[in-house]
């Protein structure tokens, strides 16, 4: 058991299963006592079950504002107060050309990755103000800060995301409380197996465009953890990128491998 985030109180959406998960428990060895908030009710209670009286389920539906606000509320009734709020249950959402994408599926995507943000720093923005302390941390994508590696929907809502926390930060900066986001490569989960052939070959394609080797849910859980903790504590409305260097693929890499010499010089005459 360390101590980073010892006497902290965490919600964390979405926090049953894949990065979620993996951060309820990073909080945990660390000391914090999380409020794990989820629709999957048996896998929350599990989660919840094997760390003891540190966490507690609520169900959650995080397209609804009631949910979300109910979430804090949890944390503040069971524990005092709320330290850090980690907006992170998303789905993949509308796929498909943009020419053939389904009006509805798009909404339900911004509902499920954008709105469910909003609520969540709007509803730690009403305690952590106050407390004079905090940190909002936001899951958005490489998706986010790189077009082509999501679906147009996801794109949309995760650079959103991005933009919404630099918005949210500027103002709660001066009340002590701050706002950051992760954007996370491809991570082998259950919502990213959902759209490749697995866990498995999602780690392996990563690792063989990018070579550093396949990330895992325990190197984002790592990243809150640093956000949350009182290590990062300049940091405020920024946009943390672990992809293993995948937003930068098909830069400087891509000459790396021509042979050396100058491109575009005229030969003199």
């Amino acid at each position: 058991m360390g101590e980073r985030l010892a006497g902290k109180i965490a919600v964390v959406t979405g926090g049953a299963s894949g990065l979620g998960e993996a951060t309820v428990k990073r909080f945990a060895e660390e000391g914090a006592r999380v409020v794990v908030a989820d629709l999957q009710v048996e896998r929350g209670q599990a989660v919840v079950a094997s760390l003891g009286d540190v966490a507690r389920f609520v169900r959650c539906d995080v397209t609804h504002e009631d949910d979300v606000e109910a979430a804090v509320r949890l944390a503040v009734d069971t524990w005092g107060r709320l330290d850090v709020m980690f907006n992170n249950a998303g789905i993949l959402g509308a796929v498909g050309p943009i020419a053939d994408t389904d009006s509805r599926a798009w909404l339900d995507t911004i509902d499920v990755l954008l709105n469910s943000v909003f609520y969540g720093c709007k509803h730690a923005a009403r305690v952590m103000q106050p407390q004079g302390s905090g940190s909002i941390i936001n899951t958005s994508s490489a998706a986010g800060v790189m077009g082509g590696l999501g679906p147009h929907a996801y794109t949309a809502a995760k650079t959103a995301v991005v933009g919404l926390t630099k918005s949210v930060a500027s103002e709660l900066g001066v009340h002590g409380v701050r706002c950051n986001a992760i954007a996370p490569g491809t991570i082998p989960t259950p919502l990213t197996a959902a759209a490749a052939a697995g866990g498995q070959a999602i780690g392996a394609a990563t690792k063989d465009v990018i070579g550093t080797g396949g990330g895992t849910p325990a190197d984002i859980a790592n990243a809150a953890l640093y956000l949350a903790s009182d290590e990062g504590q300049f940091l405020n409305g920024h946009t943390l990128v672990v992809d293993g260097g995948r937003t930068i693929n098909g830069g400087s890499r891509r000459f790396a491998t021509q042979t050396p010499g100058m491109v575009g010089v005229p030969n003199p005459t």
